[in-house]
């Protein structure tokens, strides 16, 4: 009896170990769902398969590969159906950052995957600069024409670039939001060259990161200072109350006789109603774009004058905020605003120019 007690406990601990380093079988894996393509639009929830990987999207993507971007959540190993990067048979040299390209170049990436230039630049990263680039599949016949593969919506900003551009914004500050916003001031970033509609884009949306700590506030965070923004000199007073016209939205608008300049260019009584401020994405996006383009502020040019006139960047910021920022008196300040700058038209694929800081 004790021996036949000891064969079964044997055989049991036996079979356990066999469980734990026997591999699992390729039938017991999910099957994979519809594989990965560069140029399908994914939207939030929807999934792909990629390299024996099921992934689902966590907001809207193009052409950004699973395992290469946060937007994509990994949700495990599947059976069948991949999708490995087209390699075989391919003998195109690695992407090198810096290095000039010229138009139909073709290279492969860090992800494995390949790219062809749509137009000439130093070097910039295929996968972030896609006005740049585009996916090429190893073997075929490069384009004599490649498509320039503008977004959409018109804007030099494509959703996946603005999500990389502000990847822990407030759901309040909506890319649709923005587009929508674009109507109100259509010369803005749509005017000039290419490179002067993606700067000028950039330093829209450097600006606005620097004011809202990259997109996070969508009200003044110091309540204190919510009662001294009432200028009661003006005869239409403030009629939402003193305390109503704080700081709030991409350019953090503020004092009534701004609600009510706004609310006037704009058609809409902002100066009755300055909530819709935090409470509409477009109506937000809206009053940043108008200070944008009509407003000088402490400077002598309006931020949109600045840009397309070649007066730099810096001049963007002292229409901003000059008289606490510039000639020196906050030096940090300005700096983190030309760095933001720097990155998005790194994003955008473009060359900040001159004149960065004020």
């Amino acid at each position: 009896m004790r021996q036949r007690i000891m064969a079964s406990l044997s055989a049991l601990a036996l079979a356990s170990v066999l469980a734990v380093v026997l591999p699992m079988s390729s039938a017991s894996a999910a099957s994979c769902t519809t594989a990965w393509s560069s140029s399908t639009v994914y939207v939030g929830g929807t999934t792909a398969s990629y390299n024996s990987h099921n992934w689902s999207a966590k907001w809207w993507t193009q052409n950004e590969a699973p395992g290469t971007a946060d937007v994509w959540a990994d949700q495990g190993v599947c059976g069948g159906g991949t999708t490995p990067p087209p390699t075989s048979g391919c003998s195109y040299p690695n992407w090198v950052a810096g290095r000039a390209y010229v138009t139909g170049n073709i290279v492969k990436y860090t992800d494995g995957r390949f790219y062809i230039a749509e137009h000439d630049n130093p070097g910039y990263d295929p996968v972030i600069s896609t006005w740049y680039w585009e996916p090429y599949t190893c073997g075929t016949t490069p384009p004599t024409n490649p498509p320039t593969n503008p977004p959409s919506t018109g804007f030099v900003v494509s959703q996946a670039q603005f999500n990389q551009m502000f990847p822990n914004r407030n759901s309040f500050y909506t890319y649709s939001g923005l587009t929508a916003a674009l109507s109100a001031y259509p010369g803005f970033a749509n005017t000039g060259s290419d490179t002067v509609k993606r700067q000028e884009a950039a330093a829209f949306l450097a600006n606005v990161n620097h004011e809202t700590g990259g997109l996070v506030y969508v009200v003044e965070q110091n309540t204190a200072n919510y009662p001294h923004y009432c200028d009661t000199s003006q005869s239409y007073g403030c009629p939402a109350g003193q305390a109503a016209y704080y700081g709030r939205g991409p350019i953090q608008l503020s004092w009534n006789f701004n609600y009510k300049a706004a609310g006037d260019a704009l058609g809409i009584n902002l100066l009755g109603n300055p909530n819709l401020v935090q409470t509409d994405s477009a109506v937000a996006w809206k009053t940043a774009l108008w200070y944008w383009n009509t407003q000088s502020g402490p400077g002598t040019m309006t931020p949109h004058n600045a840009m397309i006139n070649g007066r730099g960047f810096g001049e963007t910021i002292r229409s901003i905020n000059g008289s606490l920022e510039c000639g020196g008196r906050n030096p940090a300040q300005v700096q983190s605003r030309i760095n933001a700058y720097q990155s998005f038209t790194q994003i955008l694929g473009t060359t900040p120019g001159g004149n960065l800081s004020c």
